[in-house]
């Protein structure tokens, strides 16, 4: 086991650590549970030291990249783990990406080795094509081996367990690629330090991972949300159950047949969830802890959560890929109260919180300006992008782009992503203070609100509405229930009712598509 003293904090850390600790401490308790198997944390950690090895072999170590294109699944895990066991550096690929940003991507970290599952087998012809550096593919799934790839399970029965190499603190541990909201995304390169220090401050909390739980991965796992609660759970040394990815039904058998204690969900999961007309059907009474980021829940969805699942408390956690990811957490007790519930919560104690305006000067409580943040967890930078990574880490403080406040007791509340705010007849219009007013209507599922051009108001406010099933509306019925609750200039001016919204693999809503037919013929388009 890896020592423990740093050259920044005090503590030198590593991702393995919580690895070596389960095999130690409890080498016979379940480690992970997928599909029928279910192994200790001595069997996992036997497995990933020698999968390690075979990585060694395939030429992952001292900070080379491999990548993973894959559903959830325990072979992930070992993946993961075995990845930093031998020095290497870990990059999940979007699974909902096209083979040619996959193989971009590839191809910008040099990635030569690939592991993909049986969903995802077929895409590697394509990638291979428009990245002729890949060396070797690892066949991950439960069907045949395709030609041209390796076995995940006979690499592992070939090779002997490998001492592990202790990357550690400031190396490099992950290559984590931006969602994209709102543009081309970057290449975020996270330390060992960077993705402890988040988790070990969310676990300070007390309300993040429970003691010797049982932690269901149902958001994907390839999205560092997954993965920082993935790291909470390595620490905690408890049990890991994985389903491939998020569907009402796998989620709510999972949790009656393991007992899961612990589970992170976007609230557009949690939303399918209360409403499926099944859930009475399943024992959900073992969940402890639900823990939710992506955007905030709407009062609507929380009421009927916290009435379907009794026994589970609630946290919103807010942050970004940049900062490992976590920066602020909304515990259980403040979702007793009604303002901040509305909230993105208080700096976690890992970090510091601040609102600036463009001066980069703190601005007073109640003002409205970015969002930065300082801390251990804040990235080491973009890769092979100094200039950008120059620009977000100026003055030493991650700027987040989003746009918020802070009030007297230091609760954050989000604004909007600067860059979607609308100005329209020269005020300044927070999407996000709209959709919380329009989903308080009984007609409206879900909902998400752009600025597209207008010809007077140089833009004017636009819902996009997911209506109840089997409900009409009206923009007039709209515009008279947002006429008791926000100034005109925030009502919508138009709507357009569709049946869902495009949502990225981490849950949220891809505004730049809403957008895009508005804006593609003009001469300044909103990104």
């Amino acid at each position: 086991m890896t020592g423990v003293i740093s050259h920044f904090t005090g503590v030198v850390v590593n991702l393995t650590q919580g690895l070596h600790r389960a095999v130690q401490q409890k080498p016979n308790a379940v480690a992970t549970v997928c599909a029928g198997r279910t192994r200790t944390h001595r069997e996992s950690v036997d497995r990933i030291a020698r999968l390690a090895g075979a990585l060694q072999d395939l030429g992952i170590e001292d900070g080379e990249r491999a990548a993973i294109l894959s559903l959830n699944s325990d072979r992930y895990h070992e993946f993961l783990g075995a990845t930093l066991w031998a020095g290497g550096v870990v990059v999940p690929v979007n699974l909902r990406w096209s083979i040619p940003e996959i193989a971009e991507s590839l191809t910008e970290v040099d990635a030569r080795v690939l592991v993909v599952d049986d969903a995802f087998a077929g895409h590697v012809d394509g990638i291979r094509a428009a990245h002729p550096r890949l060396e070797h593919v690892v066949h991950a799934g439960d069907g045949a081996t395709p030609d041209g790839m390796q076995p995940f399970e006979e690499l592992i029965g070939s090779h002997e367990p490998i001492e592990d190499t202790g990357r550690r603190g400031d190396d490099l541990a992950a290559v984590f690629y931006t969602g994209g909201t709102t543009g081309r995304s970057k290449g975020v390169m996270l330390s060992h330090a960077n993705l402890l220090t988040s988790s070990i401050g969310t676990l300070a909390t007390e309300h993040f991972i429970s003691p010797d739980g049982v932690f269901l991965h149902a958001a994907p796992m390839f999205h560092l949300a997954d993965l920082a609660a993935w790291t909470g759970q390595l620490i905690r040394g408890g049990t890991h159950v994985m389903i491939p990815m998020f569907e009402p039904v796998a989620l709510m058998t999972a949790v009656a047949e393991h007992q899961v204690t612990d589970v992170l969900l976007v609230p557009t999961m949690i939303q399918l969830l209360v409403d499926h007309p099944r859930i009475d059907e399943f024992d959900l009474t073992s969940i402890r802890r639900i823990s939710y980021g992506a955007s905030p829940m709407s009062e609507g969805v929380l009421g009927r959560a916290l009435k379907a699942l009794p026994n589970a408390q609630f946290t919103q956690l807010y942050g970004m890929t940049e900062l490992s990811p976590a920066a602020t957490g909304n515990l259980p007790i403040d979702h007793e109260h009604p303002k901040r519930r509305r909230a993105a919560g208080r700096a976690l104690p890992h970090n510091e919180v601040r609102i600036v305006g463009p001066d980069d000067v703190e601005l007073p409580r109640g003002e409205v300006g970015e969002i930065v943040v300082r801390g251990g967890n804040v990235m080491l930078g973009y890769w092979n992008r100094p200039e950008e990574t120059a620009e977000a880490l100026r003055g030493g403080w991650m700027h987040t782009g989003d746009g918020g406040y802070m009030d007297d007791d230091g609760y954050v509340y989000i604004s909007d992503r600067i860059k979607d705010m609308i100005i329209s007849g020269g005020e300044n219009v927070y999407s996000v203070e709209v959709e919380s007013v329009l989903t308080q209507h009984p007609s409206i599922a879900t909902c998400a609100v752009i600025g597209v051009p207008d010809e007077k108001w140089g833009e004017r406010v636009h819902a996009v509405v997911v209506p109840v099933g089997g409900a009409s509306l009206t923009i007039e019925e709209l515009r008279e229930f947002c006429a008791e609750r926000i100034a005109g200039y925030k009502t919508p001016r138009s709507m357009e009712l569709v049946e869902g919204l495009p949502l990225s693999a981490a849950g949220k809503v891809l505004k730049r598509e809403l957008r895009k037919p508005y804006w593609e013929d003009q001469e300044r388009a909103v990104h």
